[in-house]
């Protein structure tokens, strides 16, 4: 493998401009894709986070677009990234290893205003990145042609999936000229990726330099054991936040942007610098929180998953999952936001009672065990029972096991069963039952009598001539219009 960029077919501007950006020598993964590349071959990528995928397709792009020009609304390159914050990451590599290029560069994507991304697409662009919804809005409105696309990117193509985009990716494509090179990036290579990629490319070139679904040695993970209660794993997080040695700034991950919000708040509430980042929020505040994390003027970053796959933050020392992913994918992602370009870094995941199926998944994925560790404070009261075995369920207290009548727990089949549980329930003395007065005799069919009628709806049909026999039945009295006699008085 060469020692330099100089060696691998990119054009001297592309060279220069890495080299003032202050990159010497080439990842294993750049080295590796570069010349598929510049060779107009399809290839599917697959690499570890942090191993500079996103300028293993921008560098050699650079050098093929040197050549020719941009027409209006007629892009002659499309990269689709799944979320705004990833677009405009690639944006901002374009801008700098192409300062010494004349290339038109459009970001579409969703929060902005179309009148600002129209006029870029009217003068033409050479390099057009785009969230698929955006694009296609685009598309619709008749803003873009796209018969015109020599190169296709497709990057972080399994969370494209996870976020439900693949039937836009497969519109997108099959509004695509047919003879094209299309550039594939994935973590993962699911069924339905997989399906993609031999639909959509021609004969590709398969580059890995890292196992899939693999972690980095550098990043240094733990596991701690919390308590159910949001209010104990705040306290904890908070405990641990303190108590790390060389934390200069972190990543938080939720699962819901809910969470993010609320906890964000509580840290504040606390001292702390903190600040949310998630897909509900505008545009602008999501450019500035971000913006404000990478300049170093916020230390605690509180996110969703929106943050977890591809942003280039170097310096993260810490992340912390406050919430344990629910796919395990997504804690390979989450973790690679430290431990970036050979630097060490720590992950910490807060694992609550119900959290053990979720672990259970992410320790066979990656394929190695992670150490718990115990803090002092709130940890995990409810995380064992006093056998020390352990469930996925806190203890029933015993106001649990008691309706309002003093049943026990009712089964599926309704049938009241005895409670199976360590804490004790006080026996509850069955209820003393009155005395009930036998039942009057009555007529078979005869329907038994109201209890409490009101006068009001004290009816005779015996005083109407009604017979109970009757057809109508001795439910109540016949209306008046039915009892009227149908011979004309004379």
């Amino acid at each position: 493998m060469t020692n330099d960029f100089s060696g691998l077919g990119l054009s001297a501007k592309v060279t220069d401009a890495v080299a003032a950006a202050g990159y010497t020598k080439p990842t294993v993964f750049q080295a590796l894709a570069f010349p598929h590349v510049l060779q107009k071959r399809d290839f599917i990528g697959f690499a570890q986070t942090g191993t500079g995928k996103t300028a293993s397709f921008v560098l050699p792009m650079l050098t093929l677009l040197e050549n020719g020009r941009a027409r209006a609304r007629m892009p002659r390159t499309l990269i689709l990234e799944p979320t705004r914050e990833l677009a405009a990451q690639v944006h901002e590599n374009f801008e700098k290893y192409g300062k010494n290029h004349r290339l038109s560069v459009a970001l579409l994507i969703g929060g902005v205003s179309f009148e600002e991304q129209n006029k870029k697409l009217d003068r033409g662009a050479d390099v057009l990145i785009a969230t698929p919804g955006r694009m296609l809005d685009q598309f619709e409105r008749g803003r873009i042609l796209l018969n015109g696309v020599d190169i296709l990117v497709i990057d972080e193509a399994d969370r494209m999936l996870d976020m439900g985009f693949i039937p836009d990716i497969e519109r997108i494509c099959g509004l695509l000229p047919a003879r094209r090179q299309t550039l594939f990036f994935s973590a993962t290579m699911p069924p339905e990726i997989q399906k993609l990629t031999s639909r959509f490319l021609r004969d590709p070139i398969k580059i890995e330099v890292a196992r899939q679904n693999s972690t980095a040695e550098t990043i240094d993970q733990k596991l701690v054991k919390v308590s159910s209660k949001p209010e104990d794993k705040r306290a904890v997080l908070r405990q641990l936040i303190r108590s790390e040695t060389g934390l200069t700034n972190a990543i938080i991950f939720c699962n819901r942007k809910r969470e993010v919000a609320t906890l964000a708040r509580s840290l504040e509430r606390h001292g702390f610098d903190a600040g949310a980042l998630h897909g509900d929020m505008d545009q602008k505040s999501r450019t500035e929180t971000l913006d404000k994390f990478r300049a170093g003027n916020l230390k605690l970053l509180i996110a969703s998953d929106v943050a977890a796959r591809g942003l280039d933050i170097p310096a993260v020392s810490h992340v912390f999952n406050f919430d344990v992913p629910t796919h395990a994918e997504d804690y390979i992602h989450r973790i690679g936001r430290t431990g970036r370009a050979g630097r060490s870094g720590t992950a910490i995941t807060l694992v609550a009672p119900s959290d053990s199926k979720y672990i259970d998944a992410i320790l066979k994925l990656i394929q190695r065990d992670i150490v718990y560790v115990t803090v002092d404070g709130p940890t995990v009261v409810d995380a064992e029972r006093d056998d020390g075995t352990e469930t996925s369920e806190r203890p029933v207290r015993a106001k649990q096991l008691r309706t309002r009548r003093g049943r026990g727990p009712r089964t599926d089949a309704g049938v009241q069963q005895p409670s199976s549980t360590n804490t004790e329930v006080r026996a509850q003395q069955p209820a003393p039952q009155r005395e009930r007065e036998p039942a009057p005799e009555r007529n078979a069919g005869q329907r038994p009598p109201r209890r409490n009628p009101k006068p009001a709806q004290q009816h005779s049909n015996k005083d109407q001539g009604v017979d109970p026999n009757s057809a109508f039945g001795s439910d109540g009295p016949i209306p008046a219009f039915l009892l009227r006699s149908s011979v004309k008085p004379s």
